[in-house]
């Protein structure tokens, strides 16, 4: 099975060393130096990491084929893979990859589709374009997001009022006065 076990991003420093979103329980097994990745990118396809260190919170990451900076901003964005039988069964949680794509629908009603999936220090974020072609970042907590369905195509959401109109430019502003008549 194909995982996707990062993301990369932006350059760190002048040689090649890039920041990296871990997507991955175990990054200390997975990033080791001589580990090697398969990368979703037009011309590189694997890359070996030489270095992995840890700046506060941030991964960030040395490959053998990255020699610079500007090589490692031609990879901002780019998906690591690994190939593995080792995936468990893990009721608890879901792999982006399992999630895009899939309707985002409120009750009945179809409201838009997976895009991606933010992984964060509190919670995860859901990233759903809007049948409208918004991009909504929506909590991936139980209380919004009940229900994902992999096999049915889709997620139930009970959205807070208002989070599909948040920066909607034709909803009313409920904050300013009313006119007078």
């Amino acid at each position: 099975m194909r995982l996707q076990v990062a993301r990369i991003g932006k350059p760190h420093g002048i040689r090649g060393e890039v920041t990296v979103q871990v997507l991955t329980d175990a990054p200390e097994d997975r990033f080791a130096p001589g580990a090697v990745f398969e990368v979703e990118h037009p011309t590189v396809k694997k890359l070996t990491v030489e270095g992995a260190r840890w700046n506060k919170e941030i991964l960030l990451l040395a490959f053998e084929e990255l020699l610079d900076r500007n090589t490692a901003e031609t990879m901002r964005g780019a998906k690591l893979f690994i190939d593995t039988d080792e995936v468990e069964d893990d009721s608890e949680g879901w792999y982006e990859h399992e999630l895009v794509d899939l309707e985002a629908r409120v009750g009945e009603k179809v409201v838009g589709k997976v895009t991606a999936l933010r992984t964060g220090n509190v919670q995860d974020l859901l990233v759903v374009e809007s049948t409208e072609g918004d991009e909504i970042y929506v909590p991936f907590v139980e209380s919004i997001v009940p229900e994902v369905n992999i096999a049915g195509g889709y997620i139930l959401m009970t959205p807070p009022a208002g989070l599909f109109d948040i920066n909607r430019e034709d909803v009313a502003d409920t904050n300013a006065p009313a006119e007078e008549a």
